[in-house]
């Protein structure tokens, strides 16, 4: 593990690697297959999705650095995210960092109205539960994306902090909080 002037190096000045979800999945199957009684989720193909040790592996034992995982199954992401040509991945991708895992989580939105309405009753959805959204796309819109960043998550990478609950401004916990 990385101290915190090391891991700031690698942060500032070591460009991030970049792999499609395929990739990760064959590195991830061909790593497990030497011992697959040291992983706890050892079940690993297309359409898994990564779990927090996969997440690890990848970051700190392969790459040793913080890592871009792109082009996600379309079955396990959100219906709104916007399909890519293949017809099995989506636009999606999550920066995995060191001791960390996901700290960021983004994808190119669906902005097609037909195809999001298609991908909302594959999902089970109701139109009319997602009226508004669908309004969005109906009465003008035009390519875009977004993202969440995790961050107690930065806070924790950059301060070199074991436990969230440290980087967390407000914590709530069991019994923390009388009313």
């Amino acid at each position: 593990r990385l101290q915190l002037p090391a891991r700031l190096d690698v942060l500032v000045n070591e460009p991030f690697e970049r792999v499609p979800y395929t990739t990760a999945i064959e590195l991830l199957r061909a790593e497990i297959a030497k011992d697959p009684s040291k992983w706890e989720f050892p079940q690993v193909e297309f359409g898994t999705d990564l779990a927090s040790e996969h997440e690890r592996w990848l970051t700190e034992s392969h790459f040793r650095k913080p890592v871009f995982v792109y082009n996600y199954p379309r079955e396990i992401k959100s219906f709104y995210m916007r399909d890519n040509e293949d017809g099995k991945t989506v636009a999606a991708t999550d920066l995995l960092v060191p001791g960390i895992g996901e700290l960021i989580g983004g994808s190119q939105r669906e902005e097609r109205l037909e195809q999001l309405k298609l991908k909302m009753r594959e999902s089970g959805l109701k139109e009319e539960d997602y009226w508004w959204y669908l309004d969005l796309r109906r009465f003008g819109t035009v390519p875009h994306a977004g993202y969440g960043l995790g961050f107690e998550r930065l806070v924790c990478y950059v301060t070199a902090t074991a436990n969230i609950r440290d980087a967390i401004a407000f914590p709530r916990f069991p019994g923390g909080c009388e009313f």
